[in-house]
């Protein structure tokens, strides 16, 4: 699933270009539509006592972006635990004219909210994460 956005003001630093948590901050906001889109968005989560955590994030920044620019982020599905426990997602952040601005590459899991312990997602989010397009590393 694409979104697309246009950035802002608050995403930019004194260098005039997009600041660095922003590219991570779109990439979190197209999982969360994706889950969303599913049917699992914040009230479904607390309903469940579920909830996304990540153990790792990477941005790899490759071309700029200006305020007011148009830019397309998709997700990916590198890998993922059988069962659906743990996964990594490689978001790609593009310019409007097609160019990859940055990767985001995260590693997660599902956090049980009660007992404060990694956990398996319920059997339907589990099979949705893996019907995720898979992740194909091209040239940069």
């Amino acid at each position: 699933m694409d979104v697309t956005y246009r950035t802002r003001w608050a995403d930019m630093d004194p260098n005039g270009h997009m600041r660095h948590s922003a590219y991570a901050d779109y990439a979190a906001d197209q999982r969360v539509a994706l889950l969303a889109s599913w049917g699992y968005g914040v009230a479904r989560f607390a309903q469940l006592r579920l909830g996304p955590i990540l153990f790792r994030e990477e941005t790899k920044f490759l071309k700029e972006v200006s305020i007011g620019e148009e830019i397309r982020v998709d997700g990916r599905l590198a890998s993922v635990s059988p069962d659906g426990s743990r996964w990594t997602i490689v978001h790609t952040l593009y310019k409007a004219d097609g160019r990859v601005a940055a990767t985001v590459t995260v590693d997660g899991a599902w956090l049980d909210l009660d007992r404060r312990k990694l956990t398996v997602p319920p059997p339907e989010l589990a099979a949705r994460l893996a019907t995720v397009p898979p992740y194909q590393a091209g040239p940069r």
